[in-house]
């Protein structure tokens, strides 16, 4: 372990002072809008994971394997974007492939990411499809009401997400008064068996749409999703600057026939229907010293309470038994199987609080940017702490050292993750 930490280190700071004095450059003809764009990145980024023998997820993913105090794993990514544009016309695509090793040896994904086609007859009227990432909601780190986005990781909420396939046209129309700006997206989402399944199952068209206000120079958004394939949802989010340095937004959806999966009495885990109501609250300030600070407050009632997860977790304590009595790796398989992956989301119980503290440039070191970010369970009390060292040597290369570090007891959320703590770089390329 001690190993690895040195040569994170010597790679971060070696990096830093080959490239401290090299400067950005900038040319008009870099910005000039291009009929045909390519560009992207390429990564890499090892990761050491400090593990945790005795929780629950540790059992439950390292049960036929004996990986040791801590783990590496190696990481490699590629994401292209490509754009065409000309006239009211325009493509864009989005390729995203990764490979990774680790104990289990080697795995790879290769996946679209968007693949739409524009067209934007009038500077008002915008008409999108294909497989697209929409974007909907205000908030950083969660979006209740993005209810036809992937779910983010508020571990790391600016990683990029797969779209869906969907047909979208917007109209815009603008005004003097109060409302300055009033637009209408309307959505069709077909389901199918290899379409949009994540959203559902029925093979099925379903209708989202979104009405956007800027009234009294708040950003207002009401999005509704129904149709038979999908849980029928409303929600709506907001946004204001109350000053040129401090934002405040929020997002609240209901959704009507979720699907939770809960045991029954004898531990099988059962699809049930409920209504759930979920929203964020959260604030963005600027300081005087280009200190940025992101708090939002998170509260889902169909995530599950303390007592629901206790239980999961008893499951696989009561499996891991059985399987280092009898060998047999049935009841552990079920605890991991999809049908169990709410319990192991990323945000699957009801209250969270998120912080991120960042400083722009300390000690007038350039391009360097520290930060430190902590999500904590209000229900359990357990929590994360991620410190993290951004720098940019030149204008297209990013390195990134971050450690996370987990705290909690048994039964608690972070206390039964797989790992103590987690050190990571990250190394960036774009073209």
């Amino acid at each position: 372990m001690k190993r690895f930490v040195l040569i994170l280190l010597v790679l971060n700071i070696s990096t830093f002072g080959i490239f401290a004095q090299q400067e950005y450059s900038f040319s008009l003809d870099e910005v000039k809008k291009k009929v045909f764009d390519f560009g992207g990145y390429l990564e890499g980024r090892p990761t050491l994971f400090g593990l945790a023998p005795e929780t629950s997820l540790y059992r439950l993913r390292y049960f036929s394997v004996s990986p040791g105090a801590a783990t590496p794993t190696y990481n490699f990514k590629a994401l292209l974007d490509g754009r065409f544009e000309k006239g009211a016309v325009s493509f864009k695509g989005r390729l995203n492939a990764d490979l990774s090793h680790d104990i289990f040896g080697w795995t790879h994904d290769l996946d679209l990411y968007e693949l739409y086609f524009s067209w934007k007859p009038s500077l008002n009227i915008h008409l999108d499809i294909g497989k697209k990432r929409l974007k909907w909601g205000k908030g950083y780190a969660w979006n209740p009401a993005a209810f036809l986005d992937m779910p983010k990781n508020p571990n790391d909420p600016d990683l990029a997400l797969e779209g869906f396939t969907v047909i979208s046209a917007e109209a815009l129309k603008s005004f003097s008064g109060p409302l300055k700006i009033l637009s209408l997206t309307a959505v069709l989402l077909p389901i199918d068996s290899g379409i949009n399944r994540a959203l559902g199952t029925a093979e099925t068209w379903n209708f989202g749409g979104k009405l956007y206000f800027l009234l009294f120079d708040t950003d207002i958004d009401i999005m509704i999703l129904t149709g038979s394939g999908v849980a029928d949802s409303i929600g709506f989010d907001f946004s204001r600057n109350l000053a040129s340095n401090f934002e405040i937004h929020g997002e609240w959806a209901f959704r009507s026939g979720y699907k939770k999966m809960l045991p029954d009495a004898e531990g099988i885990l059962k699809e049930s229907r409920i209504n759930t109501s979920s929203g964020l609250l959260g604030l963005r300030w600027l300081t005087a010293a280009d200190t940025t600070i992101f708090i939002e407050t998170y509260h889902d009632t169909g995530g599950y309470s303390v007592e629901e997860m206790a239980d999961y977790y008893g499951s696989i304590g009561d499996a891991f038994t059985r399987y280092q009595l009898s060998g047999d790796e049935t009841p552990l398989l079920q605890a991991a199987a999809p049908s169990s992956s709410g319990y192991r989301s990323f945000s699957s119980m009801r209250d969270y609080l998120f912080l991120r503290v960042t400083q722009k440039e300390p000690f007038n070191i350039v391009y360097f940017t520290p930060s430190l970010m902590s999500i904590i369970n209000l229900n359990d009390g357990s929590y994360s702490l991620t410190p993290e060292l951004m720098y940019l040597p030149v204008s297209n290369l990013e390195l990134r050292l971050r450690a996370s570090f987990l705290s909690g007891k048994p039964d608690e959320e972070f206390g039964e993750k797989q790992n103590d703590y987690r050190l990571e770089l990250r190394l960036r390329w774009y073209f």
